[in-house]
């Protein structure tokens, strides 16, 4: 197969409706206009969309209760620490592709994606094999703290469904990485967005269930794995089919480059997992599975600052890619100021409401009573602010490949943050536990990435332009 021919600027096809460049614009005021038009649609997507499981908690609390609400939220951190199943291969796809979308060659992509597809499609697979033939060998009660709180047979229920579904998933979520990577952030979104809300109907008819606890998590469970399956139907089938991986595109030698890669990111992504969502387990082991559910309840809402943080820096990773790829250093400059000062104000601006307000919804809102919650909230969403201030320079680092400078950060992170988040739960409460957790990021984290951003330029090659100065396209 032969790469098709593009233009300079790139695919007009992957611009949002009614954001296609105008004739004859360059590829860096086509990137920002897509980079643009991609937020402002992921905006009012996830608006739309976060409002869904939002809603829901109130009746998943009222159906499983605090404690199995408590050992549900558990079960999901745990899921969040083995985000490392997936080998990297996600982000080391992502990275890899930019330069096949920058450079037209559809072939090579192709390998990329079908050899990715492979490996995690054998990786979930055999995962799935051991958890099930596992599980009755694991006392399940005791690893998250629910003895004599919930019984065991639904305790295994509940591990089991909600693992099944993360492992099925992770080959499935690949999708996502090959929209971004071919800067389709828009309809990426509008995908996720209509699969939030198709889960509603499905727990709301789990509640009358006979089992209604375990129908509620397995509605829930199951819901992003249905929305990637039918995203890949369509993106395969019709969107982009000259992507569609096959079994004789699976290429050895790719695998070893993007295993390689992939490695690193590997990495990064086990040390992250076990940094931040160490949260809910330290807790139920230090203060009991009722603070769990008083920790996770505010951490939900907050983690609507945290899609915020998502829906401004995933973007960004296939933009920088493509304009690295090019030489085009100036707009990667600019465009990391710019996002900077967005990604401060989209993150603190909901912070500073939630931290005024956050006491009053929980009192209207939920069926239990969380106490004074404020300076958890603030604690929570200072966390995201620093994340997200911190995202838009890894996206550059990313984008290049240097990755050592965040492995090194994350290092440092889960050897200082774990045990003191430890520590100041037991000593202070609840509330004591993110401020620990910007404190440890902030002095491990943010200076690895500082230095990795400035790697990742020098290592780049600019274009003729960027020396002399931006071109007239690239100061409109």
């Amino acid at each position: 197969m032969t790469a098709a021919p593009r233009s300079p600027a790139g695919p007009a096809a992957t611009a949002p409706a009614g954001l296609e460049p105008p004739p004859g614009a360059g590829p860096d005021t086509t990137r920002s206009r897509r980079l643009a038009g991609g937020i402002a649609t992921t905006a009012l997507a996830r608006a739309v969309a976060l409002a869904a499981p939002i809603l829901l908690i109130p009746v998943s609390l009222a159906t499983l209760g605090p404690a199995r609400y408590g050992l549900w939220m558990s079960v999901l951190a745990l899921t969040g620490m083995v985000t490392f199943a997936d080998l990297g291969l996600g982000a080391g796809l992502m990275t890899k592709l930019a330069p096949c979308y920058a450079n037209g060659d559809t072939a090579r992509a192709r390998s990329y994606i079908s050899t990715a597809y492979a490996l995690l499609g054998a990786v979930a697979a055999g995962l799935c094999v051991l958890l099930w033939l596992g599980a009755g060998l694991v006392p399940w009660t005791a690893v998250f703290n629910v003895t004599g709180e919930v019984a065991p047979g639904e305790t295994r229920s509940m591990v089991l469904i909600c693992l099944t579904g993360f492992l099925l998933n992770i080959p499935l979520a690949l999708i996502v990485r090959v929209q971004y990577a071919y800067q389709r952030v828009a309809s990426c979104a509008l995908w996720q967005g209509a699969g939030s809300l198709a889960t509603v109907p499905l727990v709301l008819l789990a509640t009358h269930a006979p089992d209604a606890p375990v129908a509620v998590v397995t509605a829930t469970a199951f819901g992003p794995l249905a929305t990637n399956l039918a995203v890949s139907v369509w993106i395969f089938g019709w969107g982009m089919p000259e992507l569609r991986p096959r079994l004789g595109a699976v290429d050895r030698r790719l695998s070893v480059t993007l295993l390689r890669l992939s490695g690193l990111f590997f990495v990064v992504v086990v040390l992250y997992a076990m940094a931040t969502n160490a949260d809910n387990l330290i807790i139920a082991h230090a203060l009991g599975p009722q603070s769990v559910t008083a920790y996770a309840l505010p951490a939900k809402l907050v983690s609507l600052v945290g899609m915020l943080v998502s829906m401004i820096s995933m973007p960004l990773w296939s933009a920088n890619g493509d304009a690295l790829a090019r030489g085009d250093l100036a707009w990667v400059r600019r465009t990391v100021r710019r996002m900077v000062i967005l990604s401060l104000v989209a993150t603190a601006v909901p912070t500073a409401v939630l931290a005024l307000l956050g006491d009053w919804l929980f009192a209207v809102w939920l069926p239990v009573p969380l106490g004074d919650s404020r300076w958890l909230l603030v604690g929570l969403g200072l966390y995201f602010v620093l994340v997200g201030t911190f995202s838009v320079v890894l996206m550059v680092q990313n984008a290049a490949g240097v990755v050592r400078p965040h492995l090194i950060g994350q290092i440092m992170f889960l050897g200082l943050s774990v045990p003191t988040k430890w520590y100041v739960a037991g000593r202070y409460g609840l509330a004591a536990v993110p401020f620990a957790g910007c404190a440890a990021y902030a002095l491990a984290v943010g200076p690895t990435l500082l230095y990795g951003y400035r790697r990742a330029l020098a290592g780049q090659r600019p274009t003729p332009a960027d020396v002399r100065g931006p071109s007239p396209a690239a100061s409109r």
